[in-house]
């Protein structure tokens, strides 16, 4: 059986329960479902756009940790508060990735007091 190790850094925000910000089995990097509060003012943003941008700033310093980037993603799951907000969500998104984009499944979902949350799958490299 292939061990796991969790990964923390203090550039991203504390989990809120009993879960890890990221977990490495084997050559895989494994994040949890992360919201856009910045992790040094707890604040977040109005518009989806901005949420967007800091959920991906915040999965960027879990990879980091790894020295892997979102190039290295393979698949991520989108939850959105409101499906009509998946245009500005999706330009923000788009920003942050280039070709061959990682796979994606989007839903919408009930957040909590938050437009968006994302979690992902990356390959490490040797």
């Amino acid at each position: 059986m292939t061990p796991k190790e969790a990964l923390h850094t203090e550039n991203a925000p504390q989990p809120a329960g009993p879960y890890s910000q990221a977990i490495v089995s084997g050559d895989l990097l494994f994040t949890a479902g992360f919201g856009p509060q910045d992790p040094a003012t707890g604040e977040v943003a109005e518009s989806v756009g901005e949420q967007t941008r800091q959920v991906l700033r915040n999965i960027q310093a879990v990879l980091a940790e790894r020295g892997a980037t979102l190039d290295d993603a393979l698949k991520t799951t989108v939850h959105l508060a409101d499906l009509a907000d998946f245009q500005e969500f999706n330009a923000a998104y788009r920003e942050f990735f280039s070709e061959p984009f990682p796979v994606r499944t989007t839903v919408g979902s009930q957040l909590a007091n938050i437009l968006v949350e994302i979690d992902l799958v990356a390959r490490l490299q040797g």
